[in-house]
């Protein structure tokens, strides 16, 4: 589990490599991230956008960029916390994923929240750190 915390909002990620979805001898590999995107500070605020970047095993990166995650931009109250699962495919048995959300405060203030990058392992190759 990883785990980053910017101006209160706490961004937990899981990553799970996917077996049953991957297809080595093809070169395909694919992960779950669970995130857990929680609110501990004193005023509400609301996720507006996303931006990743996924770095494969050969080091080529792969930005993406848009609104909000899941179709949908939580308003999290003090408290509060949403949670979401996505996945990402790579044509390499290991990479790298970090990122941002851009938050609006409800003071109109906007911050970007770190997402703390993650490794993506596949648990049939010999563990290497990226």
């Amino acid at each position: 589990m990883y785990e980053e915390t910017t101006r209160s909002v706490r961004v937990t990620v899981n990553p799970v490599y996917l077996d049953h979805q991957s297809e080595p001898e093809k070169g395909h590999f694919v992960w779950a991230y669970q995130v857990t995107i929680a609110n501990e500070g004193a005023e509400t605020v609301q996720l507006l956008t996303r931006h990743w970047k996924i770095t494969d095993g050969l080091g080529q990166i792969h930005e993406v960029q848009g609104p909000g995650v899941v179709g949908e931009q939580p308003v999290l109250k003090p408290g509060e916390a949403f949670e979401y699962t996505s996945g990402t495919p790579l044509s390499t048995p290991s990479g790298i994923m970090a990122g941002t959300y851009q938050m609006q405060a409800a003071s109109g203030e906007a911050f970007d929240a770190v997402v703390p990058a993650f490794s993506l392992d596949s648990p049939h190759e010999a563990r290497r750190v990226n």
